[in-house]
């Protein structure tokens, strides 16, 4: 999202777990943001478009940005358009949420893998091989 560069680089250090906990509820907060704005457009989508009550409407909405299907089948054009169109959209809603979730995760191990492998780099000294030797080959 728009904080992405407000993660550590490769040349900092890993971030404490203070500020890891806050990314993962900051991440948090934003998929619920995005949770509710679709169970927002779904409810009214299917109350105005589809004709089925607002109850109903949030049920449909839920039930498809769950992947569980739909529950009530629409009878007007619009409304089988906007429950397509939906569909769509939720699908792509949820791999963003999920997409948002991982990252503070994603980018922790990433960057701790980083740091371990630098480290790694530094302990190791090359060994002095014999004068003609082949790199890779053992007497």
């Amino acid at each position: 999202m728009f904080w992405l560069n407000r993660l550590e680089r490769k040349d900092t250090p890993l971030a404490p777990f203070k500020r890891f906990f806050w990314r993962l509820g900051r991440n948090f907060a934003a998929t619920l943001g995005i949770v509710a704005f679709s169970l927002t457009l779904g409810s009214c989508g299917y109350h105005y478009l589809g004709g089925v009550g607002w109850v109903d409407g949030f049920l449909n909405a839920s039930m498809i940005l769950t992947g569980m299907g739909p529950v009530d089948r629409m009878e007007t054009t619009p409304g089988k358009l906007f429950a397509a169109f939906y569909a769509l959209y939720s699908g792509l809603a949820f791999l963003t949420m999920v997409a948002v979730l991982i990252t503070p995760i994603y980018h922790r191990f990433i960057h701790n893998f980083h740091l371990e492998c630098e480290g790694r780099e530094e302990n190791t000294q090359p060994s002095a091989a014999a004068p003609g030797a082949v790199p890779g080959t053992s007497m």
